[in-house]
């Protein structure tokens, strides 16, 4: 703590110096280690975050080798964009073979991000009341395209998991990824079964193959 004490006066006016816990009688800082993607076994660790876009970023120095001059260069580094953001992820799940596809922030690009695929992806928190609601009829919809190879029906931890470029501020958020863009399409539809069917029959290009080879059948 002193280190980070000697760095704090040394490189004042570049960024708020701050330490917290992961847990304690302020709640603050249990949300806190929950959006920096801290736990318990990190600790001690630096972490830096700025608050224009959000992004964080995690020093690769160990705690006990921190120095002023490197937690310095550790700042400078990030408020100069020469250092890439840190993404808490879980890790991948094994097996993942269900009809809902599991994605975590290690697998987005791979999963989500493929371009052979349309992907549709739930983003929710296991706490939320509207994501438990939707949870079945996901489950559902799934279910009734698993024989489709190339369409991925998909949900993603947004308390556990980051993927660049994506931010959510509410849950559930519902996004769709076809082939052809992959920034991706939100869904502000009804969130009932059939509702979801003929939105993903106008706008899959998997789908819209499909029938078309249907028809000229």
């Amino acid at each position: 703590m002193t280190t980070f004490a000697d760095a704090a006066v040394a490189h004042k006016g570049k960024m708020l110096f701050a330490y917290s816990d992961v847990s304690g009688p302020v709640q603050i800082q249990e949300r806190l280690a929950e959006f920096m993607g801290v736990t318990k076994d990190d600790l001690p660790t630096l972490r830096a975050i700025l608050p224009a876009d959000m992004k964080k970023f995690a020093s690769d120095v160990k705690a006990a080798d921190l120095t002023v001059d490197n937690i310095g260069a550790f700042i400078d580094d990030a408020v100069g964009g020469k250092l890439s953001p840190h993404l808490k992820s879980e890790e991948p799940p094994t097996p993942n073979d269900g009809p809902v596809t599991i994605v975590v922030g290690k697998t987005f690009e791979e999963l989500v991000r493929d371009p052979s695929k349309d992907v549709f992806v739930k983003y929710y928190a296991p706490w939320c009341g509207h994501c438990k609601k939707l949870a079945p009829i996901w489950e559902e919809l799934a279910e009734g395209y698993a024989s489709e190879p190339n369409l991925t029906i998909a949900k993603f931890d947004s308390t556990a998991n980051e993927a660049e470029g994506v931010e959510v501020r509410g849950y559930p958020t519902l996004i769709f990824y076809p082939k052809g863009n992959k920034a991706g399409v939100n869904y502000d539809g009804e969130r009932d079964l059939e509702s979801f069917r003929k939105w993903l029959g106008d706008q899959s290009t998997v789908l819209a193959h499909k029938g078309a080879a249907h028809d000229e059948l």
